[in-house]
């Protein structure tokens, strides 16, 4: 990678830290909504972001043609953002990625994970099925503005100026894009240490999906209902890393 500050984003830098999270993004989504967490992180751990291709400081490389080329892509960022023990995060999409990068990083020797946390996502052994395919490729863009707006992706000043409206929508439809192309590989597991969490209200979630995601650890497992909907309610989503037994203390009656 040319430019790994481009690459891995990490707001805060912590040259003593002990520990990174390393968050991996849901679709439509960068860098952006995982940065305010370095205020909430304890003085040990680091906040990096990883950047996929097409945003933010990446903005000028081509979107990645599918599933298998993004994530080839996000597993060689967290390795260069793995310089200390660290957290596996993804939300949603990101979620099915930061799984599938765990297991390729197993798979190929590279440094484990402390732990891997899915967040909001059903169990990828599921396969891609239409509740998961959401937003959609058929969706208008009105549709996708709308959905963004509401979960928060759009800040007022891209709603007001057309262009970057249309660099939002571009990006999420290559997000969904490449998100329709995902197979799960039979038999794909992870080692570490996974905590599941998802929303109480969020009816993209299937009724057994802790048992689903139980069956793909091989070790410690564990899984959180919190609060909302598919981004949780906005101070759950806002103080997130504080719900991960990983990354030090956990609310009470979690």
């Amino acid at each position: 990678m040319d430019n790994i500050d481009n690459v891995v984003v990490r707001p805060r830098r912590k040259p003593e830290a002990t520990r990174s999270l390393v968050c991996l993004g849901f679709c439509g989504g960068g860098a952006g909504p995982y940065l305010p967490w370095a205020d909430v992180l304890p003085d040990d751990v680091e906040l990096a972001a990883i950047c996929y291709p097409g945003r933010d400081g990446r903005f000028l490389e081509d979107h990645a043609e599918d599933w298998q080329a993004l994530a080839a892509d996000a597993t060689e960022a967290v390795l260069a953002a793995a310089t200390r023990p660290y957290v596996l995060f993804g939300h949603s999409m990101g979620g099915w990625m930061a799984f599938d990068v765990a297991a390729r990083i197993e798979q190929s020797g590279g440094r484990r994970p402390d732990a891997l946390v899915v967040s909001s996502a059903n169990a990828p052994s599921r396969g891609l099925t239409p509740r998961d395919m959401f937003p959609a490729q058929s969706d208008t863009d009105a549709g996708l503005l709308s959905w963004m707006t509401v979960n928060g992706l759009l800040a007022d000043y891209v709603l007001g100026n057309e262009e970057l409206r249309e660099m939002a929508l571009e990006l999420m439809r290559a997000d969904i894009r490449v998100r329709d192309t995902f197979a799960y590989t039979d038999g794909t597991a992870v080692g570490v240490p996974l905590q599941v969490l998802t929303g109480a209200d969020d009816d993209v979630i299937v009724a057994d999906t802790a048992a689903q995601w139980r069956a793909l650890a091989g070790g410690e497992y564990r899984h959180v209902e919190l609060p909302g909907g598919h981004f949780y309610t906005e101070e759950v989503w806002r103080t997130l890393p504080r719900f991960i037994p990983a990354l030090g203390s956990v609310p009470a009656g979690v």
